[in-house]
């Protein structure tokens, strides 16, 4: 299903139970976090929060919409998520048909699907332009922006759709970079050095030219996951989202930069950047449980600001896990196995445990056929996108549940041989790891959890795992209710 924008999924996690009205006025200034925060740690994330009345602001404030696995699958508009994920697998692996009114069955609701993806670009006005704040207009303390965390530098916008464009072939990006509050016309933009939002800037300086933004808030839900989802190099997050909605994003020009928005939105931030302008943005709570420090970046001149008559103010917090992005990184878990399994076929399955920040922990199993595969499959991760800043990688066989932690830990201890079954490298790391000798550089380490073949200088006779007997099961099984246990 395609939401119509931002406030009809709203509408349905209310009619769904999954949304608390907070009437009581609170402060954006670290109360909304704190109890945001208690919230994201209750039992299956708690529910997501409408604040009616933020102290400072006329706008609602909503935060951990995307905070469950339930809300996470409603965003997209499926039962569960991993529907999508069997979706993409089929149309990656089409089972090859036997005869042509075979193939028109197979290959046709496909194309039907595929024709409804690419973004279209409606005239005049959008929704997300009702009311249009230009020049001494522009006042971002009309927004109920949050203050997140003690040692934050200030207010940040967290929820941003960050809109830029290639100066060479015009494609654009849409990223999530948090956005820092300087005053009411000036913001940071926090576009680290491995994105590609920081890609089109370095493309715009080497032009000697200014870059144009869009920090856009809402939209149907599936924008916001596009944007922080690690699609390849070249493919729109737009069409993405077309994919996940099956409709397609309709897009508006911007008022006052030459960029194109969801016209659906329910907030847009326009502006332009001074690439020769640097400014400290930070410390910043992040998403690894950690403040990240403060660094130089590019400041956001503010242009106009675009809303809607009646907006909702979308935001989230990141911090010690669990938290509300921890969903956003499952989804792209199960969305993205089946491109993983193009490149590396024996791959069973994959767990980023939301305690391991997404990329600091992979629990992986394989089908293991030769002598240092698992080795292979760590490398070949490595080499792949945003898993390059994957930190500890454990590969396991394919027997292995690696969605179940407490397996994982039991066949690790049990399995590696420190000295043979480690494997080190050197290369690019998350510019948030407070932990690397430099920064965005810095060690990983993955560790074969395998069993060992003869080939890999394993002479003795692998063990069997301790196992009942089939029989004896059914037997118990039987009579357990009997036992009174």
């Amino acid at each position: 299903m395609a939401f119509t924008d931002f406030q009809d999924f709203v509408a349905l996690l209310e009619r769904k139970g999954e949304l608390k009205r907070i009437v009581l006025p609170v402060d954006p200034y670290l109360e909304i976090t704190e109890i945001s925060d208690r919230t994201m740690k209750m039992p299956d994330g708690g529910p997501a929060l409408l604040f009616e009345n933020p102290i400072g602001s006329r706008i609602p404030l909503i935060i951990n919409a995307f905070g469950s696995r339930k809300r996470m699958s409603m965003a997209l508009g499926v039962t569960d998520f991993e529907d999508i994920a069997c979706e993409i697998e089929g149309l990656l692996k089409p089972e090859v048909p036997n005869g042509l009114l075979n193939a028109a069955r197979e290959f046709l609701p496909k194309l039907a699907v595929l024709s409804k993806m690419p973004p279209r670009h409606d005239r005049g006005s959008g929704r997300c332009q009702e009311v249009v704040l230009t020049g001494d207009d522009v006042d971002l303390g009309l927004l109920p922006i949050l203050h997140c965390w003690p040692q934050d530098g200030g207010r940040y916008i967290t929820l941003p759709l960050v809109f830029t464009n290639d100066p060479n072939t015009g494609k654009r990006n849409v990223g999530m970079y948090r956005v820092q509050v300087f005053d009411k016309r000036t913001t940071g933009m926090h576009w680290q050095m491995h994105k590609v939002g920081a890609e089109h800037a370095r493309l715009r300086e080497e032009k000697k030219q200014n870059i144009e933004v869009a920090i856009v808030l809402g939209g149907d839900p599936a924008l916001t996951y596009a944007a922080t989802a690690p699609l390849p190099p070249g493919i729109d997050e737009m069409l993405f989202a077309g994919f996940l909605r099956k409709n397609p994003v309709h897009l508006v020009r911007a008022k006052t930069v030459d960029l194109e928005v969801p016209e659906d939105a329910e907030i847009v931030i326009e502006g332009t950047i001074d690439l020769s302008e640097r400014r400290m943005e930070g410390p910043f709570g992040d998403h690894t449980g950690y403040y990240s420090l403060a660094d130089s970046y590019p400041v956001v001149h503010i242009t106009a600001i675009t809303h809607r008559r009646n907006p909702i103010y979308p935001c989230t917090i990141v911090g010690q896990p669990p938290m509300e992005d921890g969903w956003l990184g499952k989804a792209t878990e199960r969305l993205f196995l089946p491109l993983l399994r193009l490149t590396l076929p024996e791959v069973v399955d994959m767990n980023l445990p939301i305690e391991g920040i997404f990329h600091n922990i992979a629990f992986v199993s394989i089908r293991k056929r030769y002598p240092g595969q698992a080795f292979k499959v760590m490398h070949a991760l490595w080499g792949l996108g945003q898993a390059m800043f994957t930190k500890m990688i454990f590969v396991f066989d394919q027997d292995v549940d690696v969605q179940n932690t407490k397996e994982c830990l039991w066949r690790l201890g049990n399995n590696i041989d420190p000295e043979r079954d480690t494997c080190i490298v050197r290369g690019p790391i998350d510019v948030l790891d407070h932990a690397s000798r430099t920064l965005g550089f810095g060690s990983k380490i993955g560790f074969d959890c395998t069993r060992k073949l003869p080939a890999e200088g394993f002479a003795r006779e692998w063990p069997d795992v301790i196992e009942m007997s089939p029989e004896v099961k059914t037997r118990v099984d039987s009579i357990w209710d009997e036992l009174g246990i």
